[in-house]
């Protein structure tokens, strides 16, 4: 198993900043998007599976937490790819750290979302993703997206 990460600890001023992890899942030439649920924080938005690292948490741990709980997966192999702050309107700065997922076992399952959708990269503008979220969509529509 490899992923290629780096320790960050985060502080702003303030003191409010969390660590979130994301995942990059591609299938056959698509890649996996999931719709928030409607009853929540930023209800019915579109995001990459994932989740806030929990205190003591290493980010690889958080990010198989998290799609272990959201997608019923087990993630084998990933790489960091992408990593950038975004501070939202009356909340805290969020350090978003997205990895490609190369390897995992299980069959992906929507468990925690309101849809989960494998879309071809174009499509991703169409779709109303968190802000947080649309730095990275910018380098994967980008000729940058190739690297991916």
């Amino acid at each position: 198993m490899s992923c290629f990460i780096f320790n960050f600890n985060p502080s702003t001023a303030s003191g409010k900043s969390l660590e979130v992890v994301a995942a990059l899942i591609f299938r056959e030439g698509r890649l996996l998007a999931c719709q928030r649920r409607g009853s929540g924080e930023f209800p019915l938005k579109w995001e990459f599976p994932g989740g806030k690292v929990e205190e003591g948490e290493s980010d690889i741990d958080a990010l198989r937490r998290e799609l272990r709980e959201e997608l019923g997966i087990a993630i084998h192999q990933c790489t960091e790819i992408f990593v950038h702050s975004h501070s939202y309107p009356q909340g805290p700065e969020v350090r978003l750290k997205f990895f490609r997922v190369e390897k995992y076992e299980g069959e992906v399952t929507n468990i925690a979302f309101q849809q989960i959708s494998w879309v071809k990269i174009h499509e991703l503008s169409g779709l109303d993703f968190l802000a947080g979220d649309r730095p990275l969509i910018e380098k994967l529509l980008s000729a940058e997206g190739d690297r991916f």
